[in-house]
Parts: structure tokens; sequence; C-alpha cells
């Protein structure tokens, strides 16, 4: 059927949806909410990583008592903390992935210990105690699991030289490396004392 004339053709719905968009009117609202979002999405993304880090500062994992009471008193006395080179580790290097995925994942997982913050699962040194040997073969079997993916941030077995190192040191590294073995089969106790109960076996 003909079109009548002097009428114009009745446009699609897409038609009419994206002249409207473009009005002239209408961009500089479009313009508005675009420029609006990118600036939204950076503060967001500025302010998640920021929070990332800061929770990744020492200060921040010993600002409660049951962590530093403990586990930190126990780090500052190896050499993890003082040494002859000055270099140390803190708790983020051992505990909190580099990668940025692995890192979030820890996030998350860490909020499981907000929660027995609050129940006060381990809030005097009897409580801990009785729970360490839980707590460590957790983190155990995690870095196990990874290849001690935290240990090898800092530390390489390409990189050792074999020859400097004592008698002992040197047949476990060589035998280990042969077995395919990952460096918390055998540092359990490098950075906190062992549970009480712990077997090597």
């Amino acid at each position: 059927m003909a079109e009548p004339s002097g009428t114009t053709p009745a446009k699609g719905i897409t038609a009419r949806w994206w002249s409207a968009l473009w009005r002239p009117s209408m961009r500089y609202s479009l313009g508005t909410l675009l420029i609006a979002g990118v600036i939204g999405g950076v503060l967001f993304w500025g302010g998640f990583h920021w929070a990332m880090e800061l929770s990744n500062r020492e200060a921040f994992c010993v600002s409660c008592h049951e962590m530093r009471n403990t586990v930190y008193k126990e780090l500052k006395e190896t050499v993890h903390f003082t040494n002859p080179t000055g270099v140390r580790a803190t708790c983020a290097d051992c505990h909190v992935p580099r990668e940025w995925a692995y890192k979030v994942r820890r996030k998350i997982a860490a909020t499981n210990e907000l929660y027995h913050k609050v129940v006060g699962t381990i809030d005097t040194p009897e409580k801990f105690e009785a729970r360490r040997l839980v707590l460590a073969q957790k983190i155990w079997a995690t870095m196990k699991a990874t290849d001690s993916r935290e240990c090898r941030n800092c530390h390489s077995a390409e990189s050792m030289n074999l020859a400097t190192q004592n008698r002992l040191a040197q047949r476990k590294h060589k035998a280990a490396t042969e077995k395919g073995q990952t460096c918390i089969e055998c540092h359990q106790g490098i950075a906190h004392e062992l549970p009480a109960g712990w077997d090597a076996r």
C-alpha cells in the first residue's frame, strides 16, 4: 500500500531510539554521564586498590592483640625479621600473594578471620595455643598447594648456590629439588613457633 502523499514513512523503533539519543539536547547529558562514569570508576578502583594495599601493611596485621602478642613476637626472633643484610619479610610478604587474582581471593578468604575476631575464637593466649596446630596446618596446606608461591617471591631454587651452604642444607635442597618438594614441606617453623603436638613425619 502506497504512503499518502505529503507524509514521511514511519521510523522503526531503533531509528527513533537512535535519533532521540543523539538529539542536540541529549548529547550534553550523555557526555556528562560518560565523564562522570569514568571519574567514578577511577575513584572506585583507586579506593579499592588503596584499601587492599592498606590491609597489607604490617601495622594493620598487628593492630589486633592476637597477632601482635603471639606470631608477631615470634617473627621478631627470626632471620626473616633481623639478619645481616637488613632485608626483612613482612606479614604480607609470606601470607598475601602478589598476583592480583590470587590477592583478591586471599582477601575474600580473610573475611573469615574477621568473623573469628568478632566471636573471640583466639582472643586469649590459651585459646590461641589450643588452635595453633589447626591454624598452622591450614597455612601449610595452602602453601603446599601453591608450591610455596609466597616463599618464591624472594627465594629461588635456581639461584641457590649450594656450594656456599653447609653439607646438611646442600643434601636437603638437592633431594628436595629431585623429589619436586616445595619449601614449606621442610620449613614449617621458619617464622613462627611450631605447634605443640606437631610431628614432621
